[in-house]
């Protein structure tokens, strides 16, 4: 198969086998096969992919032939590639863990199905080269999210899926009305296109500004940063842990992917005036998500503020803006997807033997179950950035290029969060792990037989977080050139405009 069609398999895997699993919709066991399947190809095809650009550069195709910017391109680098190697990863986590954990009345209404086409929409996001096709993307997980979230129809979730679906909607009419501005003003919404106008003498290149607040704001409250992360605590929390894994974990960090992407690509002339408003968001983020973190006392509330309090780390390497610091961003992007997944799939565990998220209700988990505890210990400290843990390695990136451009404070704010969240991670393993169950509480809960497949997942994605952590130097450099990729932007024009040149 030629590279250039691997661009359409992410996309047409996840769809067929959504299909398939409808129409063996009264058998779950078959459904979770095609699920299975799926995921394993969609691993295989990531690994290929990567490798594909990692020899020969970046990867573009033009659906139905039409050459672009007039057509639908596909296109896929350094950073696309690792983002859908570790949500294919991810994904066959979570799947294993909801095999055994989540009910079989969600299975009977459409999880798998869901699940697969949350999937395709992530691809869609990486792949596209189209701001308009961006936004349809977005659309197919919103649509997916609020119907996983919603899934079982408890009034948590219901409430829960209902702040979740009108935030994001406001951020899709933001998305929606930023992308009619760029087309009045350029006439183009190929992203190629886009960014070679930008760097031309186009008359209405003074109002890009206009756009790009629109984008900051709308991709803002998808990615949850400060002000705009309310809703997020008061979402992930709702749905049963095999979901809230994959929203959380994965879905998250999709709203800073397309950030990195957007004003590297097409409004880096802007973020020069927007550098001062970035530095304070991303400073704010991650202390207000940490300090909301530290104030919780259930289990999924502290890892829901966490996710806010990471994405300020995403967003410092943007608001810098040197290489070794979007380089950094895009490592703890990896990391963190890797790591926030896992450490909800462990609440889960430790929910599903004691039947609470609540640390007030819970205790002794250490002495019942020392590997459970364990494997929460090491994901914990990676999250905490302790050395030599995945989280180390990116935070060491984003101080180092934040003492460099001379951003001493906001290096100096990432570190005390770093504390902070230590000290989070260690109030949950005092409440949750070490004290003594409470009394009246000592009875021992009843476990199904097919829990090992819970610990099986965590296992599997500790696993990739280690390897993450002491062999982190081939992804550093991965990290490396993909920044580089999005700081040298005419390598992505030539290859979208201009592939015989490009090749």
């Amino acid at each position: 198969m030629p590279a250039n069609q691997l661009l359409v398999i992410p996309l047409l895997l996840p769809l067929l086998g959504a299909i398939i699993s409808v129409f063996l919709w009264n058998s779950i066991r078959w459904q979770a096969v095609v699920v299975a399947v799926v995921q394993l190809a969609f691993i295989s095809v990531s690994v290929i992919m990567l490798q594909q650009v990692l020899q020969a550069g970046i990867l573009t195709t033009q659906v139905g032939n039409w050459p672009a910017p007039f057509g639908i391109s596909l296109v896929t680098d350094v950073f696309s590639s690792l983002l859908l190697l570790t949500t294919s990863i991810a994904g066959l986590g979570v799947f294993m863990f909801s095999h055994t954990a989540l009910d079989q009345s969600r299975k009977h209404f459409g999880y798998y199905p869901l699940f697969l086409l949350l999937q395709m929409g992530v691809s869609g996001v990486c792949l596209t080269g189209d701001i308009f096709n961006l936004y349809v993307w977005f659309e197919v997980l919103l649509i997916c999210c609020f119907a996983l979230i919603a899934l079982g129809s408890r009034k948590s979730q219901l409430e829960g899926a209902l702040k979740y679906l009108t935030i994001n909607f406001v951020a899709s009419g933001l998305l929606l009305s930023g992308i009619g501005v760029v087309y009045s003003l350029y006439g183009a919404l190929n992203l190629a296109e886009l960014a070679r106008i930008v760097r031309s003498d186009h008359p209405n290149l003074d109002l890009l500004l206009v756009p790009g607040i629109f984008f900051l704001t709308g991709f803002g409250i998808k990615a949850a940063i400060f002000p705009l992360f309310f809703w997020l605590p008061a979402s992930y929390h709702a749905p049963p842990i095999s979901i809230s894994a994959f929203v959380a974990g994965i879905i998250s960090k999709i709203g800073m992917y397309t950030m990195l992407r957007l004003y590297t690509l097409i409004f880096s002339i802007e973020l020069e005036a927007a550098q001062p408003l970035l530095l304070l968001l991303s400073g704010l983020t991650m202390a207000i998500g940490v300090v909301g973190a530290a104030a919780q006392v259930d289990f999924r509330k502290i890892l829901s503020f966490h996710v806010i309090s990471q994405i300020g780390y995403m967003l410092m390497g943007l608001a810098i803006y040197t290489p070794l610091a979007v380089a950094g961003s895009i490592f703890f992007i990896i990391h963190n997807m890797l790591v926030k997944t896992n450490l909800f799939l462990v609440s889960g565990v430790v929910a599903h033997r004691h039947h609470s998220f609540s640390l007030l209700k819970l205790g002794g988990v250490y002495l019942r179950h020392p590997t459970l505890s364990f494997l929460f210990l090491i994901s914990a400290l990676s999250l905490a950035g302790l050395p030599p843990l995945s989280g180390f390695w990116g935070k060491l990136m984003l101080a180092k290029g934040g003492f460099e451009a001379g951003h001493y404070l906001l290096v100096g704010t990432s570190l005390c969060v770093s504390l902070v969240t230590l000290f989070s991670m260690t109030k949950i393993w005092n409440e949750v792990f070490w004290k003594p169950r409470p009394r009246q509480l000592k009875q021992q809960p009843v476990v199904t037989g097919k829990s090992y497949i819970m610990y099986l997942s965590i296992i599997y994605l500790l696993v990739f977080i280690l390897l993450l952590g002491v062999s982190a130097e081939p992804v550093i450099q991965m990290a490396k050139l993909s920044a580089d990729q999005l700081f040298n932007s005419e390598i992505y024009i030539d290859a979208v405009l201009n592939p015989e040149r490009a090749n």
